[in-house]
């Protein structure tokens, strides 16, 4: 549904399941030789996204180990300046927000955005039926909006007024109000 509301707003959208890439268990090694050829292709289809919407169940507090090493597979080149939305579904009545607070720490020391809305499930089993479907269409419009909200500032991140105000945000002076020494002088 998330998928559907970044299609609405005219993203080229690609579900991603980590099920279909062989991944290696990330141990912080510089050799890569022995990563299966799936590691890059998740890579690639990673850094060929202009936004993430990162969904994982929560699993004893915290987002999935699988999504987690996914996560740890990549490199900046891959998720700087990607546009993230997080959610996450829970059999508990808390909707693993400690756990998607972790995720948004995660996507920012990989110098992604990610963006202020998220959404959580809690009690899944009570929102969802057997066919997928949801029981609630406040729920439904919530995961259609993070996905209109991802495809937004994803376009907006690529757009020209962003670039400009970037040249220029790297052309000002550090602290034009401050003299030599650091000091403020207003």
């Amino acid at each position: 549904m998330a998928l559907e509301g970044s299609e609405r707003e005219g993203a080229i959208i690609k579900m991603l399941d980590l099920r279909d890439y062989e991944l290696v268990f990330c141990d912080g090694s510089d050799n890569e030789a022995h990563y299966p050829a799936d590691v890059n292709r998740l890579r690639a289809d990673i850094k060929a996204s202009d936004g993430l919407i990162l969904g994982s169940p929560e699993y004893h507090g915290c987002f999935s180990g699988v999504l987690k090493n996914a996560l740890d597979l990549m490199r900046f080149d891959e998720m700087q300046g990607k546009m993230i939305g997080l959610l996450a579904v829970s059999g508990g009545p808390l909707g693993s927000l400690i756990g998607l607070s972790s995720l948004r720490e995660v996507g920012r020391s990989l110098r992604a955005w990610v963006i202020p809305e998220q959404v959580v499930v809690p009690e899944a089993w009570k929102v969802f039926r057997e066919d997928g479907t949801l029981t609630s269409p406040q729920m439904e419009e919530r995961l259609v909006d993070l996905g209109r909200q991802v495809a937004r500032f994803a376009h907006l991140h690529q757009s020209g007024r962003a670039t400009d105000f970037q040249r220029i945000w790297e052309q000002a002076v550090q602290n034009p109000g401050a003299d030599a020494a650091g000091k403020d002088t207003g």
